[in-house]
């Protein structure tokens, strides 16, 4: 059991960072090798983890969003509106979140930054995705059962493409919120506000 509770504690740290923590798959792959665990418990203590994490780390966004210059938070919240606009635009965004190979934790800061966007379904897609793919890795990886856990750790964060990668990233989320998105306005309020503009008939 308390090596159940180091793959929680271990995997929960990586997915609460905002950036530049290695790839969760490879603490979980390691840890499952190294304790001998099984695949099962293992993918699911790893799963609740990640998502716990991830949710925790946009919920802190979200909370001290204040500290934000207020330029950005209205481009931000402009930008919302049109993943928002409709629910299929949403169901695509929830997607991203579900089948994404590049860090998410960008991802869940831009969601927590943007008050208007559910974080509970982001956070559950974001789980099931994971479910498949923590399980391909930990079946799949065993040649990670000779390294060390130090070698697993230095080769993500040295690695130049994961830096480029959280670079990226990180540059993309300061950059869509500098952009001066203009509201997405539903239908129904912009036909209302033409037909306030109308003259009255006499």
């Amino acid at each position: 059991m308390s090596e159940y509770l180091i793959v929680l504690a271990v995997v929960f740290i990586a997915n609460v960072v905002p950036a530049f923590a290695p790839p969760t798959w490879s603490i979980l792959v390691f840890l499952t090798l190294h304790f001998d665990l099984h695949t099962v418990p293992a993918v699911l203590t790893g799963v609740v983890a990640a998502a716990t994490g991830r949710f925790i780390l946009a919920s802190a966004f979200r909370r001290y969003r204040d500290k934000f210059p207020k330029s950005y938070l209205l481009n931000m919240e402009n930008a919302a509106t049109h993943v928002t606009k409709t629910d299929k635009h949403f169901a695509a965004l929830t997607a991203l979140f579900f089948l994404s190979p590049l860090s998410s934790a960008q991802l869940f800061e831009a969601a927590g930054i943007m008050k208007s966007i559910a974080l509970k379904p982001l956070t559950l897609a974001f789980a099931a995705g994971r479910l498949v793919t923590y399980s391909v890795y930990i079946t799949g990886a065993s040649a990670l059962k000779a390294s060390s856990f130090g070698d697993v750790l230095l080769q993500n964060l040295k690695s130049p493409t994961a830096i480029a990668i959280q670079i990226a990233m990180v540059v993309g989320l300061v950059a869509l919120g500098s952009v001066k998105w203009k509201p997405h306005v539903p239908e129904s309020d912009s036909q209302s506000e033409a037909n306030n503009s109308l003259p009255s008939p006499n």
